[in-house]
């Protein structure tokens, strides 16, 4: 791991260090690099999406869940 990069990260404020980690991120996804997931994963996915297609109106909009995280980092 480039240490430098790190250290650059690290100054940054933490709404910054989640953007940088989002990009990433997504500039790792966009590369179809994403890593396989386990079969716990796929377990858990399989369960929510039958939660969801048993409750579609049980939803909380991105939106509010990344400002809810935001804010109790915050704290």
């Amino acid at each position: 791991m480039n240490t430098q990069l790190l250290q650059q990260a690290s100054v940054l404020d933490i709404d910054e260090q989640i953007e940088l980690v989002e990009a990433i991120w997504y500039g790792i996804v966009s590369r179809g690099a994403a890593p396989a997931l386990t079969e716990s994963q796929k377990t858990e996915l399989d369960r929510r999406l039958r939660d969801h297609l048993a409750n579609p109106n049980d939803v909380i909009p991105w939106s509010e869940v990344k400002a809810a995280a935001l804010a109790k980092i915050r704290q």
